[in-house]
């Protein structure tokens, strides 16, 4: 299995972030917290620091399969800020997922949205139609290599959709049960 990578810039949403780690190393894929800055500590929006596993200057992301990026301002304003990561997700050969502010903020300016289908959080659909995507108003929005979230309240379902997208549904579902989460199938995203 490959390795993913999660970023995390001063600002980020905790729960958008730590959930999607959380549930994909209960599922026993490789992730990694990456900050985009020097230091390893990053301050979430609600002043909860985090210490990252490395920095964007340490990794390694050749052949990595997920590119992830929690919401959160000014968490998904410093991710669009950061160049290298926006030059690394235009690159990049495998799956992206973002959350909350981040489809709009951070994947839309890039050209990442242009003619296919996403969620984000309410009130940053107008950004994301302005680079040709089509927003549907949905707490996940899945698809082959792009995985899209509204915010907060969508973490659980944002993180199970990639476990489901990498892994299966059973996966999924083993996990999310385990997790006390009881969908009648893992069709919960779109």
């Amino acid at each position: 299995m490959h390795r993913s990578f999660i970023f995390l810039a001063e600002g980020f949403e905790e729960i958008e972030a730590l959930t999607v780690v959380d549930v994909m190393r209960r599922a026993g894929m490789d992730i990694k917290t990456v900050s985009i800055t020097d230091s390893k500590k990053v301050a979430g929006a609600h002043g909860i620091t985090v210490e990252t596993d490395i920095t964007f200057k340490e990794a390694d992301f050749s052949d990595s399969e997920w590119l992830i990026l929690p919401g959160g301002m000014p968490g998904a304003t410093n991710l669009h800020e950061f160049e290298a990561l926006g030059d690394l997700l235009k690159v990049h050969k495998g799956k992206i997922a973002a959350i909350c502010a981040s489809p709009a903020v951070v994947l839309a300016p890039l050209g990442l949205l242009d003619g296919r289908e996403a969620t984000c959080y309410p009130g940053f659909e107008a950004e994301c139609k302005k680079y040709g995507a089509t927003m549907r108003d949905v707490p996940v929005m899945t698809l082959d290599t792009l995985i899209t979230g509204n915010g907060p309240s969508s973490s659980l379902r944002f993180a199970l959709a990639i476990v489901a997208n990498s892994l299966g549904d059973s996966v999924a579902q083993q996990v999310g049960s385990a997790m006390l989460y009881y969908p009648k199938s893992m069709n919960f995203y779109f």
